[in-house]
């Protein structure tokens, strides 16, 4: 296009219309159409299936932490290992669509570490082992050279497991080690469990009468009398969905 006309307005014409109409026509290349490249095949591109082959039960470990929004840290010395692993993870929680709480790659330097720490939850891979010494970095710390999951001493009360994830974790595994279900049938398959948890935690909350999301009460939820474990990950999820709450404001809240 610029050799054509030598000038950049006619690339920016062309940027343009990708950006509003989600085509660009040329004669010499032919059309280029947005709806041809799905993001959600990008988001498909690694493999849950890998994980769980590795991780078994204890895949239920990074769900949990990816459902309440925990900071995640996952070691290896390859980088290629660890952008692949890290890059599959927010597909464990299909529902959200966010890729943004990824950090496939970073250095223990004090400008990046504190750009991470400002997150609120975060996906993030490292390839210095020095990591392993910095559990205040993470709530779930994933040596991934080892198959080792580790959940932070102060992470772990939110990080509780009971029944309901033992139920999980057998739904996660079985699924993906149906030779028969591609990786996407198995995100399926947990993501229609993540509705279901979430149908059943909006159920427990009284609606809003100012149109937001529906609160949780904590004496409501205790009232409910589910096993400890089962409340207490059912109130940190109430908190990581925005629907918790809170005794001094009467309105949902995100503890820090």
């Amino acid at each position: 296009m610029y050799l054509r006309h030598g000038s950049p307005v006619k690339m920016m014409e062309s940027y343009i219309a990708v950006l509003t109409k989600g085509i660009c026509q040329t004669e010499e290349n032919g059309s280029f159409l947005s709806k041809d490249f799905d993001a959600r095949k990008a988001y498909l591109a690694g493999s849950i299936k890998d994980i769980v082959s590795q991780f078994g039960m204890e895949t239920v470990i990074l769900y949990t932490a990816l459902m309440l929004r925990k900071r995640i840290v996952v070691y290896h010395p390859s980088i290629e290992a660890v952008q692949e692993f890290t890059r599959t993870l927010p597909a464990l929680v299909w529902h959200r669509q966010d890729w943004t709480t990824l950090h496939s790659y970073v250095h223990l330097s004090a400008d990046e570490l504190e750009a991470l720490q400002m997150c609120t939850g975060y996906i993030a891979g490292f390839t210095d082992l020095e990591v392993s010494n910095r559990l205040d970095l993470c709530d779930v710390f994933v040596n991934l050279a080892e198959s080792e999951i580790t959940i932070a001493p102060l992470a772990k009360e939110a990080m509780l497991m009971g029944k309901l994830h033992k139920e999980i974790g057998q739904l996660i595994v079985q699924s993906a080690e149906d030779p028969e279900k591609s990786d996407s049938q198995v995100i399926k398959d947990i993501s229609l469990k993540t509705r279901e948890l979430l149908t059943n935690l909006a159920s427990l909350a009284n609606p809003s009468g100012d149109g937001e999301k529906p609160a949780l009460d904590l004496e409501a939820l205790k009232q409910k009398r589910f096993p400890p474990a089962t409340e207490n990950f059912l109130y940190h999820l109430a908190a990581a969905e925005h629907m918790l709450k809170t005794p001094e404001t009467g309105s949902a809240a995100l503890p820090l």
